[in-house]
């Protein structure tokens, strides 16, 4: 994963949503910044080494901009969908998608899953879930890569995670949708936490799914979420 800079930014708003962006005091998120050696491109560099367990989420694919389950495409495709399957081998594509003349499959899916962090929808399901499994839902953190969209956050501060730099927001579990009402194009957060670290979620603009550690009660109720497609992952898997 490489940073770089989109042009043409606007300078960044104090707050993005309703999340606030922290203009001193990092060490909220020092936790997350000190080394682990070997996490670069594995779930723990994503949502944060420590926690019992983990779970991938994945981002749904689109057909007539209507959600489709990696399930129903890998079913389509007579491919098999495994915990770390990755989305070209799904549909019988290469790595950059470079082996077909046109995406899709018609009556299955049109468009690929949402590359990035979070999107809103999988994040609206996820609330409720992650606000049962720790104490402090009032009490938030959030990082955002400062490369994303069209806003400049090079005047805050920023705290380092494998392969990114990220500006420090607070504010609420719920608040963490809120950036869409600032632009409905603006990425959501790339890691939330609570306060009291029960858990972490972590996306990332190079990936189709979002990662989260916590606790195994957390993680088997992720599994079990009809609304979610959700598949048990371990720390040190690759990311995808």
């Amino acid at each position: 994963m490489i940073d770089f800079r989109t042009v043409g930014q606007d300078p960044a708003p104090d707050c993005y949503g309703r999340l606030r962006v922290r203009t001193a005091g990092l060490s909220p998120a020092r936790w997350l910044s000190e080394p682990t050696p070997g996490a670069f491109g594995t779930v723990a560099g994503v949502a944060a080494p420590g926690f019992e367990a983990y779970a991938r989420i994945l981002h749904p694919a689109a057909l007539d901009e209507l959600p489709v389950r990696w399930s129903t495409v890998a079913a389509a495709h007579g491919s098999r969908l495994t915990p770390d399957a990755q989305w070209h081998e799904v549909v019988g594509l290469d790595r950059d998608y470079v082996n077909a003349s046109e995406y899709g499959l018609p009556g299955v899916w049109d468009e690929h899953p949402a590359e990035g962090p979070t999107p809103p929808a999988v994040a609206r399901a996820l609330l409720p879930l992650l606000a049962r499994h720790t104490r402090t839902p009032e009490r938030c953190w959030f990082g955002l890569w400062n490369g994303y969209g069209r806003w400049d956050f090079d005047r805050f501060p920023s705290f380092a995670t494998p392969g990114r730099d990220e500006v420090l927001l607070s504010g609420t579990l719920t608040d963490a949708v809120s950036p869409v009402s600032l632009d409905e194009f603006a990425e959501l957060p790339d890691l939330w936490w609570p306060e009291d670290r029960a858990w972490c979620l972590g996306g990332d603009v190079d990936l189709v799914s979002t990662y989260v550690g916590g606790s195994p009660a957390l993680i088997a109720e992720l599994l079990s979420a009809p609304e979610l497609e959700a598949h048990p992952v371990a720390a040190g898997d690759t990311v995808g």
